[in-house]
């Protein structure tokens, strides 16, 4: 019987053969030994050095894309192109917001010249990119947003991706993953471990992620094969930056509010002789509030102290003073919560973006910041990453939560360069209250 190497939905099928790799099993129902794609190059070489000789149905690739110009990349984005090259171009790089990826991926993708799957988080990312792709001469497909479309040079969302994995994983010899950290949880992994490609490339500015999931991006994408930090940058490339934190006081009925739910919390806590030091701890308490009735009220009393800690009236007195301080400057104010955002739009007649502003109307806004018609904008969460944010020299955190990820992209959003201009990050935390502790957490 001759041995025959295929793909299908998602796995490479060995038939014919007698020998057959330990990643491999055996299904009697296909009647072939089974893997994940990802296993391609894995399996064409066991073949190989164990002189098996096999017919290969495996690639279905699509017409490779075609560029009409050639990006000029800066020296550290040479030197992260070699690095990830030289680790048979599979790996993930890690640059600060504002250093260029998108740039750096597309001189990759021309320069290899094979069928390109490139992956994104939001639907905003996938415009965007689209935008530079069609802007460097290239046809581009798009897998997402309303649109059901894929060719040599295709880019879709995490989630459409995820939902076609199958049908997707022998027609591209190229993965790019932008915004790389959503990657590695169990459905959009799907999409890379379907794949035959060989070549992979991970995009990020903070590769961790707190649940620990970040592990597995050796084994999907490759390992970190560079790193450059906002530090490293500032200067030359981005803009030289400060940080300052400013501490305000809950006022007194605040206070006497915050303790009270505090207390609560702790007495469950003590109860039942639970600790919470670390976000795995969090969870388990999350998971026991299921079937904890007191358990669960205590975390709702701590969210409740949460709230008032991030949305003390305190802070808008400080940033009043801010705002007046820096009129002349761009500014974005980042909150955790969306009823802070209003209280900001509606106190200080600043345009808000949050995740329930319709996209025409924050597109719109962003181009009115970006033009100088609006020197300042409110936001929650929602312009951490995947949106295109115009430059601001002063960002403003009320509220935040522990995230490194949250508060470097952040920190991202004011570094453009600006002819050597300072850009300012400035957090306002409220004294005495577990803010103090979110804040140390997310700069750690």
């Amino acid at each position: 019987m001759i041995t025959s190497l295929s793909y299908s939905a998602g796995l490479l099928l060995l038939r014919g053969s007698t020998t057959a790799p330990k990643f491999s099993k055996w299904d009697t129902k296909l009647a072939a030994y089974v893997c994940e794609a990802i296993n391609y190059p894995r399996m064409r070489k066991f073949l190989e050095e164990n002189n098996i000789s096999f017919s290969d149905s495996v690639i279905q690739a699509m017409e490779a894309p075609h560029f009409t110009d050639r990006l000029t990349l800066r020296d550290y984005q040479v030197e992260a192109l070699a690095k990830w090259e030289e680790a048979s171009r599979r790996g993930v790089l890690v640059l600060p917001t504002g250093a260029g990826k998108t740039a750096l991926a597309v001189r990759a993708i021309s320069e290899l010249a094979v069928p390109t799957l490139v992956l994104v988080p939001t639907i905003d990312l996938l415009d965007q990119w689209e935008e530079t792709l069609q802007s460097h001469g290239a046809r581009v497909s798009v897998l997402g947003g309303g649109r059901r479309e894929y060719g040599g040079l295709t880019v879709a969302t995490y989630d459409s991706a995820s939902i076609g994995h199958a049908e997707l994983g022998n027609k591209f010899m190229f993965l790019v993953f932008d915004e790389v950290h959503h990657l590695p949880t169990a459905v959009f992994s799907k999409v890379a471990k379907s794949s035959i490609a060989p070549y992979r490339l991970g995009l990020t500015a903070t590769v961790e992620r707190e649940d620990g999931l970040h592990a597995a991006l050796p084994q999907l994408v490759g390992p970190v094969v560079y790193t450059a930090t906002h530090s490293e940058m500032s200067g030359k490339y981005l803009a030289d930056f400060e940080t300052e934190i400013i501490r305000v006081s809950l006022d007194p009925i605040e206070r006497e509010a915050y303790e009270g739910l505090i207390k609560k919390y702790r007495s469950v806590l003590g109860k039942y002789r639970l600790r919470v030091r670390s976000p795995k701890d969090f969870q388990r308490l999350v998971i026991l509030s299921g079937r904890n009735r007191e358990i669960r009220e205590a975390l709702l009393a701590r969210s409740d102290a949460q709230r008032l800690a991030f949305n003390a009236d305190g802070k808008l007195k400080v940033l009043a003073s801010l705002l007046k301080k820096y009129q002349g400057e761009k500014v974005i104010i980042f909150t955790q919560f969306n009823d802070l955002v209003g209280s900001i739009s509606r106190k200080f007649l600043v345009p808000a973006i949050t995740h329930n502003t319709a996209r025409d109307e924050r597109k719109e806004i962003l181009e009115m910041f970006r033009a100088g018609a609006y020197r300042c904008i409110a936001t929650s969460k929602v312009l951490d990453e995947g949106v295109d944010v115009p430059d601001a020299s002063v960002g403003i955190i009320l509220s935040g939560s522990g995230s490194k990820r949250e508060y470097i992209q952040r920190l991202g959003r004011i570094l453009r360069r600006k002819d050597g201009k300072i850009a300012r990050l400035i957090e306002v935390v409220t004294g005495g209250t577990m803010e103090v502790n979110t804040s140390a957490r997310r700069k750690r």
